[in-house]
């Protein structure tokens, strides 16, 4: 139940744990205090001895160690609670920061859902473990030995009893945590499942709508709900038969404390206010194991959490490279050699690919769909570490070079690109921080965007979440913008004119065609015709060049270029024809 690992990573959760163990002890001290002044009290008023003073005096102690009491109480709450939101911010930091380390890869080995559930409501539930059972783990230790020290000189055989009968709770603990272990995991993957279905039916709903697919989808989200709903009542089940039986050795411990007390009482071992003393600190020997008891389902809650976070922690990641690349606009050029590359254990998506990038001007990657073009845009954005062979930029190893590097001098430019809600100031200034209205507007008229938002509230337009309110177009155009505005050195466009209107198309060309006469600009596109004007064009095929050369000197070779080529022309007359 103890994780020295987790602890590790708590930073400075432990001193508030520690500082909470200590209140709670005080508290338990002070509770001490006014048991024995208010069976002293009793035993004057029944024994019809009535000292004024010492009464007087006795209320007056009771008192203020019920003050102190109150007093570490609040201070425990605090120090609680301290300890609990140090570690969420710890935990959420390290897997953020894990997760910006792996960078687009994670998703190989992570759903979104996942990651999601484990960095809140996971967690959460270790939240409620630092606040409640580690500090109650100690606690509960701590008070059973303090009491044995109290009540001893009083009755050594009733606090050794007590003493023997305490470990009882813990040992049942130790029993059902190695029961429950593997219920709760069960549980907590059902959960992560569930939210796994749940979000994708969510992003998905449109699309479930158009095709009335919905109520298939409804109905398996359904079973694995059940699924999950089973395994939850499964753990509740294990959970209140624990507490019932922990309750039965709780009371029936301090039951047998006031009849031991009781007992001694009629011998003459012990006073009247003794065993009163005896009857009320007996249940003080079990309240802090039962406590812990109760807080047992959190703690094994957060330990299946905790393992998944290990889990992700624990992901590999490449080794950030120590160089930086040169800041010569237009002078910057790839060269892949013998590049390979699979994800995991599937086929191999690139089988020793060379090609050559010259600094400045426009090359463009071209090929049927799975030819390999995304994941050389990947290596050398610096998004794939994992390659075999030799990739370079600026003639340095693209393993060497520093992430900080890689991001200042790369911008690479997807088909789906994110827009967030905010406005169009606020989503452009993600690229450039300190950019001027004036820069921000430059950047929207190079992609033909600027005139219409002049007529929509300009800069501070609001946009939706993952920019609903803007066309396919207008989203791309924004991306493009912000692109743009990052003023990198080597640009990658990946399909960024794909599933967009002509006119969309036709600006985000102009503007690619502009950046490609101040610097390196690779174009990766499905359409040919974007491609006429590069000054290099490879044709991929099965992971390997196929073709290369300029548009005219492809055509010539009258290869799978000329006939892709040939085919997008045909079509595009016919589909001419047709609206005409």
């Amino acid at each position: 139940m103890i994780n020295k690992r987790l602890i590790a990573l708590s930073g400075n959760a432990k001193f508030y744990v520690f500082q909470t163990v200590l209140l709670q002890w005080a508290g338990l001290l002070a509770s001490a205090v006014i048991v024995f002044q208010v069976a002293g009290v009793i035993d004057s008023a029944l024994s019809g001895v009535l000292d004024a003073p010492k009464i007087i005096s006795s209320i007056v102690a009771a008192a203020l160690a019920a003050a102190v009491r109150g007093f570490c109480s609040f201070l425990s709450a605090k120090s609680s609670f301290k300890a609990s939101t140090g570690v969420k911010a710890v935990l959420r930091e390290k897997l953020f920061a894990k997760l910006a380390a792996i960078g687009g890869e994670y998703t190989e080995s992570l759903s979104t859902a996942e990651t999601l559930q484990t960095a809140t409501e996971g967690v959460d539930q270790l939240e409620a473990y630092f606040s409640r059972f580690f500090p109650q783990f100690f606690y509960s230790l701590l008070a059973p030995i303090t009491l044995f020290a109290i009540i001893a000189p009083i009755s050594l055989s009733v606090s050794l009893v007590l003493l023997a009968c305490a470990p009882l709770i813990p040992a049942l603990i130790f029993m059902i945590m190695k029961m429950a272990k593997r219920m709760l995991k069960r549980q907590w993957k059902s959960y992560v499942t569930l939210g796994d279905v749940f979000l994708e039916n969510i992003q998905g709903m449109t699309t479930l709508k158009v095709f009335s697919a919905d109520t298939a989808r409804q109905e398996a989200m359904d079973a694995e709900a059940e699924r999950f709903r089973k395994s939850t009542m499964r753990v509740l089940k294990m959970q209140l038969n624990s507490i019932l039986v922990m309750d039965v050795i709780a009371y029936g411990g301090a039951a047998l404390g006031v009849i031991l007390a009781a007992r001694n009482f009629a011998s003459g071992s012990v006073t009247f206010a003794e065993a009163i003393a005896i009857s009320l600190l007996s249940a003080e020997f079990f309240i802090p194991l039962r406590q812990l008891g109760s807080f047992f389902h959190v703690a094994m809650t957060g330990m299946a959490a905790s393992e998944r976070m290990f889990q992700m922690l624990d992901m590999p990641e490449h080794p950030d490279g120590m160089k930086t690349l040169s800041s010569n606009a237009g002078e910057l050029g790839a060269k892949l050699e013998e590049v390979s590359f699979s994800y995991g254990q599937g086929p191999g998506v690139l089988k020793n690919l060379s090609l050559t990038l010259a600094p400045g001007g426009l090359t463009s990657l071209v090929g049927e769909s799975g030819s390999g073009k995304s994941t050389i845009a990947a290596i050398l954005a610096g998004r794939r570490a994992g390659y075999g062979g030799s990739a370079t930029l600026g003639g340095i190893e693209l393993r060497d070079v520093s992430r900080e590097s890689l991001r200042k001098h790369i911008a690479l430019l997807t088909h789906d690109g994110y827009v967030f809600a905010g406005t169009v100031a606020e989503n452009l200034k993600y690229a450039k921080p300190s950019a001027s209205d004036s820069e921000l507007k430059n950047a929207l008229d190079q992609v033909g965007l600027l005139a219409f938002l002049e007529t929509s509230g300009g800069l501070n337009f609001k946009i939706s979440e993952r920019g609903a309110n803007l066309s396919g177009g207008q989203r791309q155009r924004l991306c493009a913008a912000r692109a743009l505005l990052r003023d990198c050195d080597f640009y990658i466009f990946d399909e960024a004119t794909s599933n967009i209107d002509a006119e969309s198309e036709e600006a985000i060309m102009d503007a690619i065609h502009d950046l490609a006469s101040k610097k390196t600009v690779l174009l990766i596109t499905h359409r040919l015709a974007n491609a006429v004007n590069s000054k290099r064009i490879y044709l991929l095929k099965n992971g390997l060049i196929q073709e290369e050369g300029t548009h005219t000197e492809l055509l010539d070779l009258n290869g799978d270029y000329a006939r892709l080529f040939n085919e997008q022309s045909e079509l595009e007359r016919y589909g001419t024809a047709v609206l005409a």
